[in-house]
């Protein structure tokens, strides 16, 4: 029973870590090389990787999809330290609107025409995304923002995703907290009440049945 309670932990604990992991910003250093519309045909695998249309726009089984087309620069530590390598990357460019992933993005025509602005010169920028790339599945992050920096070796800080955690973890230990003040107020004395009646009703069975037994032993010394 123990190593199920294990299994089932790690389970929950990872399938919440590769949630965050999707869902939360990410900062990638990249240099636009081009940008791109492609009339994309969603499969029932991959539909849910992608954003609604955009705002103001019908939902189709088919439609425009805007791809930011770059050269990411490769690093260590989550993005902390910078490696003298890249590799190609492909962000989509969708509008999350007021629902999910609440990003509540409604630019992405002006950030596709910023992209292609920056693909005509030599500039490096920092993306922000969430999301991931899987290509045998032609599942693309969805980039959130764009702006310049001065150059590749730039560090770029998750102040957001730090914050966010901090808050995280405070919440977990404020709930915790009260969970187990009102499990020592409500719950205990509740639990403790409902042993004594259950040792007080298995103590008058014990009683009756010592009481029958007693009377059916008069029956027989009288045999």
């Amino acid at each position: 029973m123990q190593r199920i309670k294990t299994i089932l932990r790690v389970v929950v604990l990872s399938v919440l870590a590769l949630y965050f992991h999707y869902i939360l910003p990410q900062h990638d250093v990249v240099k636009i090389t081009s940008t791109e519309i492609i009339r994309t045909d969603f499969s029932p695998f991959n539909r849910i990787f992608y954003a609604q249309a955009d705002s103001g726009a019908a939902e189709q089984p088919t439609r425009d999809l805007r791809l930011i087309n770059t050269q990411k620069q490769n690093t260590f530590l989550l993005g902390f330290v910078p490696r003298d390598s890249s590799r190609v990357m492909v962000y989509r460019n969708e509008d999350t609107g007021w629902i999910y992933p609440p990003y509540f993005k409604f630019d992405s025509a002006d950030l596709q025409a910023e992209a292609a602005n920056l693909a005509r010169g030599d500039e490096w920028a920092v993306v922000t995304h969430y999301g991931w790339r899987i290509r045998w599945a032609s599942i693309y992050p969805n980039a959130v923002a764009v702006r310049t920096i001065s150059g590749p070796d730039v560090t770029i800080i998750p102040w957001f995703n730090i914050f966010f955690f901090i808050f995280l973890m405070a919440a977990i230990l404020f709930v915790r907290a009260a969970w187990r003040q009102f499990r020592e107020r409500s719950v205990d004395p509740l639990l403790d009440a409902a042993g004594e009646h259950i040792d007080e009703v298995q103590a008058g069975v014990a009683e009756r049945k010592g009481r029958l037994s007693r009377w059916l032993g008069t029956w027989r010394a009288k045999k």
